[in-house]
């Protein structure tokens, strides 16, 4: 029985050495690119991916309370919604894991454009352009929605290890946590509007 710990033991550690090593590695490659314009299109994509996050649902309620659109601002609330629970995940997650940044951990092979203070573990920049994408792409289930919405996205994710600030798992799990918010919030926001609007669900069932 002794044995077989040490063997799985052993082996556990070879394979997170593995996966430590690929993640460095992948990262080296991409932080590598440093062509003028790569440069240019990862600083300016990261730089704007919390007022596009912020900025589109908030657009989308302010236009819709002008014009009394109540379905339009449904959509901005469960989109904005999607967005503050990401958020609010990824930041706990960081400060629980407590990732060192690659540039802290390994100055020799990461050149940092830029150097955020908080932990690295998961990309909140990539989880929150995912959520906003995601949560876009179920609303209004178009090509010329979800494409444009996708692409920003996986910019946003290799702008964040081109910028040397993230590991490639860093920027893995932020997309899938907020993939799978905005996915989840869609039954979320479901249950809250039965919880709040009982008499609005009630006459609705009536009139179909």
């Amino acid at each position: 029985m002794k044995a077989f710990f040490v063997f799985f033991f052993s082996i556990m550690t070879v394979n997170v050495i593995y996966a430590q090593n690929w993640d460095i590695n992948a990262l080296h490659t991409i932080n590598s690119i440093d062509g003028k314009f790569v440069r240019n299109y990862s600083k300016s994509i990261s730089n704007t991916t919390v007022y596009i996050v912020v900025g589109i649902p908030t657009a989308m309620a302010l236009y819709a309370k002008l014009n009394g659109d109540d379905e339009l601002l449904g959509d901005a609330v469960y989109i904005g919604t999607s967005v503050m629970g990401t958020f609010a995940i990824t930041y706990g997650m960081k400060y629980i894991i407590n990732r060192d940044r690659p540039f802290e951990r390994y100055p020799d092979r990461v050149n940092a454009q830029e150097r955020p203070q908080s932990p690295s573990f998961p990309s909140a920049h990539t989880a929150s352009a995912f959520s906003l994408a995601t949560a876009l792409s179920i609303k209004y289930p178009k090509w010329y929605v979800i494409a444009p919405s996708a692409l920003w996205a996986c910019s946003v994710g290799f702008s964040r290890m081109n910028e040397g600030v993230h590991y490639p798992s860093d920027v893995f799990a932020g997309a899938v946590i907020g993939t799978g918010c905005a996915v989840a919030n869609v039954y979320i926001n479901k249950w809250l509007k039965k919880w709040l609007f009982p008499e609005k669900e009630k006459q609705t069932v009536l009139v179909y």
